[in-house]
């Protein structure tokens, strides 16, 4: 009786180390490539009347370009009756000053949704930087408006837009958006 159990105890034990091996390497498996992995980075604009936000950067091994993206909330700052449903609204929440004062949209902005938030996304022109190198990106919750602003290089940030909502509606934003939103 004693070999037996000792037997099922080693298969046991066997079984375990087995799947603890296997959440392991799943776990420390690196990125596949062209797969966006976005890591927080320091915010680098000043504080003002809405805080400091959270930057991300992702790289061009995953990204194909280098792609910074800015979040940050504005509570009661949305129009509760419409949300961000055109882009007159999304250019007054928005973030693109952050860039620079003066800056110009190339093109008309688009839905987007965000979870279960709606919202709009545009591209933009900001003097020293490439043309429509900026992704200005604002999404809603009744009244509580969360803004994105997407950075790339060189060449037109929209490439990048899927990427960028894929980080937006990634665990890692979406738990801090409902932690924001007091949801």
């Amino acid at each position: 009786m004693t070999k037996r159990l000792a037997l099922v105890a080693l298969l046991a034990g066997v079984v375990v180390a087995g799947g603890a091996a296997l959440v392991a390497s799943k776990a420390l498996a690196p990125a596949r490539p062209g797969t966006p992995v976005f890591a927080e980075v320091k915010w680098p604009f000043p504080m003002d009347q809405w805080g400091l936000g959270h930057a991300y950067r992702c790289g061009a091994e995953n990204c194909g370009t280098e792609v910074h993206v800015y979040i940050r909330a504005k509570i009661g700052f949305c129009n509760c009756q419409t949300g961000v449903s055109d882009d007159p609204e999304l250019e007054r929440v928005g973030d693109v000053e952050l860039l620079g004062e003066k800056f110009s949209a190339p093109a008309e902005g688009h839905p987007i949704a965000v979870a279960w938030m709606k919202g709009r996304s545009r591209p933009y022109d900001v003097p020293g930087r490439a043309p429509a190198s900026t992704l200005a990106i604002a999404f809603n919750d009744r009244c509580d408006v969360i803004v994105a602003t997407a950075v790339v290089p060189d060449g037109p940030a929209a490439r990048v837009e899927p990427a960028v909502l894929g980080f937006l509606n990634s665990d890692t934003v979406i738990r801090w958006a409902e932690k924001v939103l007091g949801l």
